[in-house]
């Protein structure tokens, strides 16, 4: 596990009241992320300028935060769990569900920041409709990816799926008698490798770029509105206990200012949709996702 410390303010009183400027917050007290003890905010991305902006607001408002890089995904809710992080932002709802489930934690999200649409892509047709009867379509072989991206397939006509498909569909799910096309989950990495040999693949957005591809380049995308898309919210994360934060809440806060904003957008290769959900109806969510995974 490495460590990025973005910026540790300096010189600031630490229960003094400051005015949050350029996101429309109150003044409020930072009881909490003083230079002593700073928020300790798991990410797997530090590296992204949008981060050093979001730290120089919090610092601007007496909040001093450092920056806890993982390259495993599995990590920050460990971490969390464990009280190594005070808040982690990395994932989406599905994931969270994922995590809380196996390990019987409850781990909350406090806010939301982005959707980012999976893309349909193809070398072969120009559109949804060109693709033939009995196709053959790549998507993500990994769990939370896979019901994903048969649900997007599933919202372009392409294939029908069992009880109208779930964030727990497989390909076992897909009717085959109903559907246009037949699947082939392959590594993530693969699926752009693939479009030479399939009608279409379903690309992660962090496989885009790589393979000499745009969002614009998609044939078809999910609507980041949806219900379908509701679990891939990706979100703010704290233990339950946390939920209430006052200083915390205000970091979700920053991160929707706009100059953060901008930056998580041009990241994302402009491909992300800023989300704001308050935070219990994240939890709504959330909670929805893991009775569906405990049936």
């Amino acid at each position: 596990m490495s460590r990025f410390t973005a910026v540790l303010s300096t010189g600031l009183a630490v229960a003094a009241t400051f005015a949050l400027s350029g996101c429309g917050a109150t003044e409020v007290t930072a009881a909490a992320g003083t230079t002593d003890d700073p928020v300790r905010i798991g990410v797997v991305n530090s590296g992204d300028d949008y981060w050093n902006t979001f730290a120089d607001l919090a610092e601007e408002v007496g909040i001093s935060v450092e920056l806890v890089n993982f390259s495993d995904y599995q990590l920050p809710n460990q971490g969390l769990t464990d009280g190594d992080l005070d808040l982690n932002q990395f994932q989406h709802l599905q994931f969270l569900a994922g995590y809380n489930t196996a390990s019987e934690e409850d781990l909350t999200p406090i806010g939301a920041t982005a959707v980012y649409p999976l893309g349909l892509y193809s070398q072969q047709h120009d559109s949804v409709e060109d693709i033939p009867e009995g196709g053959e379509v790549a998507i993500p072989n990994d769990d939370s990816n896979q019901a994903r991206a048969l649900l997007v397939l599933q919202e372009a006509g392409l294939v029908a799926l069992r009880d109208g498909g779930s964030a727990f569909s497989t390909p076992a799910d897909v009717l085959e008698d109903e559907s246009r096309v037949t699947v082939t989950p392959v590594d993530a990495a693969q699926t752009a490798l693939a479009l030479q040999d399939v009608d279409a693949s379903i690309i992660n957005n962090d496989f885009v770029g790589d393979a000499g591809l745009t969002s614009e380049d998609a044939i078809f995308s999910d609507d980041p509105d949806s219900d379908a898309a509701a679990p891939y919210i990706n979100v703010w994360v704290a233990r339950a206990d946390d939920a209430d934060n006052e200083v915390f809440q205000q970091l979700v806060e920053i991160y929707h200012s706009p100059e953060v904003e901008k930056g998580v957008l041009e990241a994302s290769g402009d491909t992300g949709v800023i989300k704001d959900n308050p935070s219990g109806e994240l939890q709504e969510i959330l909670a929805g996702i893991e009775e569906d995974a405990t049936r």
